[in-house]
């Protein structure tokens, strides 16, 4: 079930075969990120696209306690302040 031939029609879609839609939780209408890298062309969930993000994030930064939202809310309003 990893790999499925499928052919790209003439407007250049594909259809996903609807054991991965199934396995990956995608409905009608849902939106995906498609990814080309070294590889090929990869399609991501949203949900696969954010925790790859997290873990890259999380290589960078320790600290589990630490908050790069509120950091970044902290500069901004002091670069607003000092404006």
């Amino acid at each position: 079930m990893n790999q499925k031939m499928v052919r790209i029609d003439l407007s250049g879609r594909l259809v996903v075969p609807a054991e991965f839609r199934k396995a990956l939780g995608l409905k009608a209408g849902a939106t995906v990120i498609l990814r080309l890298d070294s590889d090929g062309l990869r399609v991501l969930t949203t949900a696969q696209a954010l925790a790859s993000a997290q873990a890259l994030l999380k290589q960078h930064v320790k600290d589990d306690d630490r908050s790069l939202v509120d950091e970044l809310i902290r500069e901004r309003r002091a670069e607003a302040a000092s404006e």
